[in-house]
């Protein structure tokens, strides 16, 4: 793909890459009655143009932020690439934060202008207002708000802001487990490099059609997929909710699929997912969460497919992925493999080191550190920890544990903030994890270390059992025993209904450790 060398702005590589046939359908949805809905490529570049065009009416000051809190739409996508359009930056913010979170975001992100759903305009316009916001605007699911109703009376067409690859394109919240929550810049350059790379290592093609089926406060559903289907000119099957019938009944008329772990397994669930319902699909894609082998090798049953597991970051975007083909740079002998996010992407440099800093051998586990086109800019006005997540060569410290194996495969052990050091000694939650994993009844497992008199930290198991499967936390305690060293066997064992997960189906071991901290106090 050629990319416009006067304009390094994203949106107008998204634009230029439209098919010559603007009236053909873009978008397939449908509305909340149930109503089919339909956008042409036409109907994207009108409609965005409204958008900016009312943005630009405002008189906003260069790289001011738009921040959107809203129900997915497409009318909400357009929002987006409207701001991308009109030069400013983009601001999602989860549909599930409340109003205290709220508060933070706009008091420190300071946007011109805040989008919300037309039910919570009081207390978020108050906010707002509150903290220098001039302009609230309302987006809801059901093309309703006065964001569309003000964008009507402008022009449908638009000439797309200049903007160079260093210029801010948007901010993520980070999640904000430990400590406040970190505005990750990303600049048109990270993203549209990204994209353009995503597409040509994941074999995108003329005739490409993708269900969307994530959030878009998100990278995966936001950044991820929108930009490889408008990239690829490639039609979307557009659903507001994941559901997996629906999914499964969109199959036969798409070509690729990118979920989170938690996606697949509902799916499974489904006795409509069958080898004939997938037969049309190219591509099944996972990320955002660790994938468990079981889901991986039970995908392959009932499907025949095998689902590329890639791994990124809000700072990051992509920086890895299991092969699409065989690869003629690693011996052209690759294959996808479970419990692996792959190999390190075009342009991605990645190294492992320990704690002093200290590149590591192959085979040892340490920190992972990355650097490269998509790496983002820093942390909003958080000039001193943005020096401290970035090594002095230049490095990203990525805050996640891992290991690149003699093919050059990498494998995510954990986080280093969820890393238990008992008695001394190291113990990777995901290495325990999979044990537990692997022992009858388990359908999946967290490990969480909580405070303890003489350990400093010891592990303590929660889990949750497969539907019809009754388990003994004693039984699994001595399962475990015979299967690894002393120091990594949870000290406690519970199951439970469900483990408490984010939007993104990630497990949320902060709150475990929270709720189990006192346990040996």
């Amino acid at each position: 793909m050629t990319v416009n060398p006067r304009n390094d702005s994203l949106f107008a590589a998204l634009r230029a890459a439209f098919p010559a046939d603007l009236d053909a359908t873009a978008i397939e949805t449908t509305a909340p009655d149930g109503t089919p809905l339909y956008y042409t490529w036409r109907d994207i570049d009108r409609a965005s143009s409204r958008i900016a065009n009312l943005l630009a009416a405002l008189g906003l000051p260069g790289g001011s932020r738009v921040a959107v809190q809203v129900e997915k739409s497409v009318e909400a996508m357009l929002l987006y690439l409207a701001t991308l359009r009109a030069g400013y930056v983009f601001l999602p913010l989860n549909t599930a934060y409340q109003s205290a979170e709220i508060e933070y975001f706009i008091g420190n992100a300071e946007p011109a202008v805040v989008v919300c759903m037309p039910g919570n305009f009081g207390w978020v316009s108050k906010i707002a207002f509150t903290a220098g916001t001039r302009h609230v605007f309302t987006l809801g699911e059901n093309r309703d708000g006065s964001l569309l109703e003000r964008a009507a009376y402008h022009a449908d067409t638009h000439e797309v802001a200049r903007k160079g690859a260093d210029d801010l394109a948007a901010i993520l919240y980070t999640s904000g487990t430990t400590g406040r929550s970190k505005g990750a810049m990303l600049t048109h350059g990270n993203l549209l490099s990204n994209a353009v790379m995503l597409n040509e290592y994941w074999g995108w093609r003329q005739g490409d059609v993708l269900i969307h089926a994530l959030p878009i406060f998100h990278v995966h559903g936001l950044f991820v997929a929108i930009h490889a289907a408008l990239l690829g000119g490639s039609k979307m099957i557009w659903l507001a909710k994941f559901d997996p019938k629906a999914v499964i009944a969109a199959l036969p008329r798409a070509t690729v699929f990118m979920g989170v772990p938690t996606l697949y397994v509902r799916m499974l669930g489904e006795g409509a997912l069958t080898r004939d319902a997938a037969s049309h699909m190219r591509l099944f894609i996972s990320g955002s969460a660790p994938l468990l082998i079981e889901t991986f090798r039970d995908w392959q049953e009932r499907t025949g497919h095998t689902i590329l597991e890639r791994y990124g970051m809000s700072e990051t975007i992509m920086l890895t992925s299991n092969p699409y083909s065989a690869d003629a740079r690693h011996g052209g002998q690759d294959e996808r493999r479970g419990g692996t996010v792959g190999f390190p992407l075009p342009g991605v440099g990645l190294r492992v080191v320990g704690d002093d800093g200290q590149a590591l051998p192959v085979g040892e586990t340490g920190n992972i550190q990355v650097r490269g086109a998509n790496v983002f800019k820093g942390y909003w006005r958080m000039p001193e920890k943005t020096a401290e997540e970035f090594t002095q060569d230049g490095w990203f410290k990525t805050g996640d544990v891992g290991v690149v194996d003699e093919r050059g495969y990498v494998r995510i052990v954990g986080r280093s903030k969820d890393l238990i050091i008992s008695g001394g000694y190291n113990v990777y939650p995901a290495e325990v994890e999979g044990y537990i994993n692997e022992l009858p009844g388990v359908a999946e497992s967290a490990l969480v270390g909580v405070p303890h008199p003489d350990f400093g930290e010891v592990g303590v198991a929660v889990l949750i059992a497969k539907p019809g499967a009754v388990l003994q936390p004693d039984a699994i305690v001595a399962a475990l025993k015979a299967r690894l060293a002393n120091f990594k066997i949870p000290k406690k064992c519970f199951v439970v209904a469900e483990l408490p997960r984010n939007t993104m189906g990630k497990v949320q071991k902060n709150l475990l450790r929270e709720q189990y901290k006192g346990l040996f106090a």
